[in-house]
């Protein structure tokens, strides 16, 4: 029913007054608008819908590359565009999700539909979800869960209790509690990465959690929703890396590094130990601290901190 690539796109295209009928909502736009799928605002293209509920975001949803704007006010529609308007937008976009991406039970370790490339090893008490595809020489360790629709590379070594394609960390805060976003992404893993053991690693929402090739990820690494990791990354052991994260190639993350969401870590930057990223960083150059500074500055300002008991005491003599 549904094609799931990069971006959450329909297997064929549906009309604006279809989409209206599934959400029992008004639209502004002709009938016959085509809509070909549904994403997120930072990976939205052409003919795809995205949700907005908030007026300070209203402009932002309006004027990207979507063309179809689920929203819950009835405002000017752009030239080129069509309008969904609902009461509660961000229900209706997981009540689209579930329509087009319903969830399947499994009633077996590995999925009929998986694929599962030559000379690839699964070790005992691994859960393999529905077209899972796992390329070449690749080796699963014990007690590993991939859920529905992730892809792994060829040469890929995942070490035990890793998970990939839990459901992202998204919530809406309403009266009677927290509202979940529903994930309908994927997580795509690139050739010869390694993955140590109790790894998690999120899907996307709409689009994808993706590591590139080369990349070893210690033990106890999360990886948030729809992040990119690049080419020949090292990241070392419980390091937090938020959703919508991007990772240039040949990165360095060091042991409890956390970052926030939606920056981007430059190519060949090295982060120290328990660090905090709290904004993005220039490629090649060296961080640490919390926030993250250049380690040098970083370096200079804590010495310099050591010497004002020495400072006090020399004020305090004169």
């Amino acid at each position: 029913m549904f094609y799931w690539g990069f971006f959450m796109k329909f297997y064929r295209k549906h009309s604006l007054k279809e989409i209206a009928e599934i959400i029992e909502c008004d639209y502004i736009g002709d009938a016959d608008f085509p809509v070909l799928g549904m994403n997120e605002i930072h990976v939205v293209e052409s003919g795809d819908i995205v949700f907005v509920d908030h007026p300070k975001y209203y402009d932002k949803a309006l004027q990207s590359a979507a063309t179809i704007v689920l929203i819950n006010k009835e405002v000017e529609c752009p030239e080129g565009k069509a309008l969904l308007i609902s009461d509660d937008p961000f229900r209706d976009f997981n009540k689209l999700t579930r329509h087009f991406k319903p969830f399947l039970s499994a009633s077996t370790s590995i999925s009929e539909t998986a694929e599962i490339g030559e000379g690839t090893i699964i070790q005992p008490n691994c859960f393999i979800g529905h077209n899972v595809v796992i390329g070449k020489n690749c080796l699963i360790h014990a007690n590993v869960t991939l859920y529905d629709n992730t892809v792994i590379g060829d040469n890929v070594i995942i070490h035990s209790g890793s998970i990939l394609g839990a459901d992202a960390f998204y919530y809406k805060k309403r009266p009677e509690g927290f509202d979940q976003l529903i994930s309908g992404g994927r997580v795509v893993i690139k050739d010869n990465v390694g993955i140590g053991a109790l790894c998690t690693i999120d899907k996307g929402v709409t689009g994808d959690t993706t590591i590139g090739y080369g990349t070893k990820i210690d033990n106890q690494v999360h990886v948030g929703h729809d992040t990119v990791i690049g080419e020949k990354c090292l990241i070392a052991a419980q390091t937090g890396i938020a959703g919508c994260v991007v990772i240039e190639d040949e990165v360095t993350l060091w042991g409890q590094v956390g970052t926030t969401s939606g920056i981007t870590i430059g190519s060949k930057a090295v982060v120290l130990a328990q660090s905090g990223v709290s904004k993005s960083l220039d490629s090649g150059k060296v961080y640490f601290g919390y926030p993250a500074e250049e380690s040098r500055e970083k370096l200079k300002q804590l010495a310099n901190i050591k010497k004002i008991p020495e400072i006090i005491a020399t004020l305090k003599n004169k």
